[in-house]
């Protein structure tokens, strides 16, 4: 995978090789996220490994559609890049056009549609093992301390703000801590055989190379749906073992649990009428930039930083951190 400088062209559609993206019929939700996608050099890699030779052009398969504007967004023109295919065909599978969508939605509809709809099982899986953290659901019985356990998985951790959260480990620590369940909330104890007060939680079983962060910002009062713009920081780079020691499971061996960002989709304005744009970092520079559709500019840290949000309505609403051994050993990143 190869990059090269373009310039300031055509009023910013492109630099560093990094195209920006016309937004059509309220696209820029997906405009955004194709921007992340992009930058996620791990996904572009497994794609690029999918043998679609002699495929009919399947206008209605995301994963055909997403592995195509993909590599149109790593060309070298200095014009938008096309999308347009990829737009179709999300509208296809009723992600529809003049439509404002969730950013979150959106995204894991994307990572499932994968799932679904490539042929090649083994790479499907090897894509959604990028973002996929395994956790453990259990429930303690309060009453006879038996536990029950189920294990499942998230493709991003869904973290609701809340106003005496100010920072991003804040939120993991609430996310993870143990809630009581009492009265009606009670659950069935099988060692006990009837509805007993218990104590339930969340555990990491192990992180994954790419870990989403889906920032909540919406709530929904009395039927009344707002945007909180509170402000709530997060790092650059990130030590997960310090964060969420206590909700790593007993199993959890992974040595690796530092991370770093790379890409934060960024909500402008309210619920009703709101605007996403993008900061990535490019892998060509190891520099941030700025993606507004077809609008592309370099930024900085502490420009990122304004998304923090407080008297900014420009808001972070979702993190996507890597491995920070990924992002140092990768042959393209330079420093």
């Amino acid at each position: 995978m190869s990059y090269r400088m373009c310039g300031w062209i055509f009023g910013s559609y492109s630099y560093f090789g990094m195209r920006g993206l016309t937004n059509h019929h309220l696209s820029c939700c997906v405009n955004t996220l194709l921007q992340t996608l992009s930058a996620t050099w791990e996904m572009a890699e497994l794609l690029e490994k999918w043998d679609t030779a002699g495929r009919r052009a399947a206008s209605d398969n995301v994963p055909l559609q997403l592995k195509r504007v993909l590599a149109a967004m790593r060309g070298d023109s200095p014009q938008p890049a096309p999308h347009r295919d990829f737009l179709h065909c999300l509208h296809a599978n009723n992600i529809r056009l003049n439509k404002q969508h969730d950013a979150d939605e959106v995204f894991l509809f994307i990572l499932n549609s994968i799932q679904k709809q490539m042929d090649d099982a083994v790479l499907a899986l090897e894509i959604q093992d990028l973002y996929r953290i395994p956790v453990e659901n259990v429930l303690r019985c309060l009453e006879c301390s038996s536990v029950q356990t189920r294990t499942s998985y998230l493709l991003s951790l869904p973290l609701h703000i809340k106003d005496d959260h100010k920072s991003l480990e804040d939120c993991l620590k609430s996310f993870f801590e143990h809630q009581e369940l009492k009265g009606q909330n009670c659950c069935f104890c099988a060692q006990c055989e009837r509805k007993t007060p218990s104590k339930q939680g969340l555990q990491l079983l192990s992180l994954p190379r790419v870990l989403c962060v889906h920032l909540k910002r919406f709530r929904n009062t009395r039927g009344d749906l707002h945007k909180l713009n509170c402000k709530l920081t997060f790092p650059e780079t990130f030590d997960f073992s310090e964060a969420v020691s206590d909700a790593l499971a007993a199993t959890f061996t992974q040595d690796e649990r530092s991370y770093v960002l790379y890409a934060v989709v960024v909500h402008s304005g309210a619920t009703s009428c709101g605007h996403y744009t993008a900061y990535v970092r490019h892998s060509g520079d190891n520099s941030w930039y700025y993606a507004d559709d077809s609008h592309v500019q370099k930024a900085s840290w502490e420009e990122v930083q304004t998304t923090y949000g407080g008297k900014n309505s420009n808001t972070a609403y979702m993190l996507m951190y890597r491995r920070l051994s990924e992002q140092v050993e990768h042959p393209e990143v330079s420093g």
